[in-house]
C-alpha cells in the first residue's frame, strides 16, 4: 500500500508529489532527500526509513522516483511500479529528463490518478491506460538536427519518438495550457446541519504559464450567462451571477461586457486572473450536511455521534476531508466507533479538539462516527464548549457557482508549442457548522 509518490530532480526540486492517504506529512520529501544525499558512495540503498515511513526509489534519468509506505509492503512490488511509471513516462513524453516531466506535470499526474487508488496499485498496462489517459504530450523543444543535446548512441533522436502515443490523435482537447478555476468555500455557517448561512463565496481564476514567447495574447473566454451584481441575468442558459468580481491589472475588459471575454498577455509562473465572491444565494446546495448528537452518559464520559452526508453527486468524490470538533477543556481521553476502517480520529490535547479524518467521501455518500470522550467533572456547562464543527476538504472537478471555461485561444498561434489544460478544483475556507 503506497502513501506517497514524488519525483525529485537531482538538486531535490520537487516535480511531482501525489498523496494517496494523507498518512505522511508532506515533508517527508525533504526528509528523503537529506536522507539519500547524507549516503556515502555513489549508489545510495534503494529502501530506506525515518521512524514509521518507508522510503523505496529508483534512478532514472537523473530522477528520483520514490514512494513512501507506512505498511509492510513488498518492496520488490513497488519497485517493479516505479520503473514503470518511468517507463510510462518516457512513453508517452518521448524522453526522460527533468524538462520533460515539467512540461508534462498534467499529464503525470492523470498517469498517477489512473495507476493507483488509494494506494492500492491499480493497473500499469499501457493497452488500458492508453483508454483514460486525455491530457496531451508536451515536447520540450521542436525537433532539431542541429541540437546535440539529445543526441543518442546512433545520432540524434527521431521526430517519431517526440510524438504522443497513437491513441491520443484521437483525444478531445480539454482546455489551454495550465489554466486552474480554484473555488474557495469562505465561511459557511449552519446550525444543526442546516444550512444557514454564506457569508463569502472566493473564487479564482489562476493562470500557469510556462512558454517561453510571452508577447502572445491569450484570450480566455467565460459563461455567456455570467452576471455580476443584481443586473439583469444574460443569455438564455443556466445563469451564473457573482456579487463582486475584480480582475488583475494586466487583464483587458474591452471584450468583457459583450462577450464575456479575458485578454490578458501572460508572464511566466502563476498569475491570478480573476477573483469574485458570492454572498447568500449559492446555486447549489453545501457539499457536506451533518447531524450532530451531544450528550451526557454515565460518570464522566461525554458521547457525541456524528452522521456526515456528501450531498455531491455520485460521481463526484471530496479528498482530505477533515472534521474538527472542539470539546471540553478538561478532556482527558478518547475512544471512537467509526464506520469505515480507512477513517481515522484521535483527540488533540493540545487544541482540546477531535480530528477526524476521511480520505475519500463519495458523493452520496453517508459516514458516522461516535465519540466517548472521558471528562473529569462533567456537567451541563460542559456540554456548552463543544462545538461548532469545522471542516476543511478539496473537490475535485468541482465549481460551487458553475463558472466555466469556454475556450482559451492564443493570438497569434503557435502550432504544437501549447498544451490545452484546465483543472477545476473548489478548497474550503471556513467551513463551519454550529451544533
Amino acid at each position: 500500500m503506497i502513501s506517497q509518490v514524488f519525483i525529485l530532480s537531482s538538486k531535490g526540486d520537487h516535480l511531482i508529489y501525489k498523496d494517496y492517504r494523507g498518512e505522511a506529512d508532506k515533508d517527508a520529501v525533504s526528509i528523503f532527500y537529506e536522507m539519500v544525499t547524507a549516503l556515502s558512495g555513489d549508489q545510495p540503498p534503494v529502501v530506506m526509513s525515518h521512524k514509521d515511513l518507508n522510503f523505496i526509489h529508483v534512478r532514472q534519468g537523473g530522477l528520483y522516483w520514490v514512494a513512501s509506505t507506512k505498511t509492510d509492503a513488498s518492496p520488490f512490488t513497488i519497485i517493479e511500479f516505479l520503473n514503470r511509471l518511468a517507463a510510462l513516462t518516457k512513453d508517452y513524453c518521448g524522453s526522460l529528463c527533468e524538462k520533460s516531466v515539467r512540461m508534462n506535470f498534467a499529464l503525470i499526474y492523470e498517469l498517477l490518478d489512473e495507476m493507483v487508488d488509494y494506494g492500492y496499485i491499480q493497473t500499469t498496462s499501457t493497452d488500458i491506460l492508453k483508454n483514460f489517459i486525455q491530457t496531451e504530450a508536451v515536447t520540450s523543444k521542436p525537433f532539431s538536427l542541429f541540437d546535440l543535446s539529445n543526441v543518442g548512441l546512433f545520432g540524434a533522436e527521431t521526430q517519431q519518438s517526440k510524438v504522443a502515443p497513437s491513441a491520443a490523435a484521437t483525444r478531445p482537447i480539454m482546455s489551454h495550457r495550465s489554466e486552474q478555476v480554484g473555488p474557495v468555500v469562505r465561511l459557511v455557517r449552519m446550525i444543526n446541519g442546516i444550512f444557514l448561512h454564506l457569508e463569502q463565496h472566493y473564487v479564482k481564476i489562476c493562470l500557469f504559464f510556462l512558454l517561453h514567447f510571452f508577447c502572445v495574447e491569450m484570450r480566455i473566454g467565460l459563461n455567456e450567462e455570467f452576471s455580476i451584481g443584481k443586473s439583469q441575468l444574460r443569455g438564455y442558459g443556466m445563469a451564473v451571477r457573482v456579487d463582486e468580481c475584480s480582475f488583475h491589472q494586466a487583464v483587458k475588459l474591452d471584450e468583457f461586457d459583450t462577450y464575456r471575454i479575458l485578454k490578458v498577455c501572460p508572464s511566466q509562473g502563476e498569475q491570478t486572473l480573476m477573483q469574485y465572491q458570492l454572498s447568500d444565494e449559492l446555486p447549489c446546495a453545501p457539499p457536506f450536511r451533518l447531524f450532530p448528537t451531544v450528550e451526557k452518559d454515565y460518570g464522566n464520559r461525554l458521547l457525541i455521534f456524528l452522521k456526515l452526508r456528501c450531498d455531491l453527486p455520485p460521481k463526484s468524490t471530496a479528498l482530505n476531508v477533515s472534521v474538527t470538533v472542539p470539546v471540553p477543556k478538561s478532556s482527558l481521553s478518547l475512544s471512537q466507533e467509526l464506520s469505515s476502517p480507512d477513517q481515522t480520529a484521535d483527540l488533540q490535547l493540545k487544541n482540546k479538539a477531535i480530528l477526524w479524518s476521511i480520505p475519500r467521501f463519495p458523493g452520496g455518500a453517508q459516514l458516522s462516527a461516535l465519540f466517548k470522550v472521558e471528562v473529569p467533572g462533567l456537567s451541563s456547562a460542559s456540554l456548552l464548549e463543544v462545538g461548532p464543527v469545522s471542516m476543511s476538504f478539496e473537490l475535485p472537478k468541482h465549481t460551487c457557482t458553475g463558472l466555466q471555461i469556454r475556450f482559451l485561444r492564443l493570438s497569434p498561434t503557435h502550432p504544437g508549442l501549447s498544451q490545452r489544460w484546465v483543472r477545476y478544483v473548489t478548497h474550503s475556507d471556513s467551513y463551519t457548522i454550529r451544533i
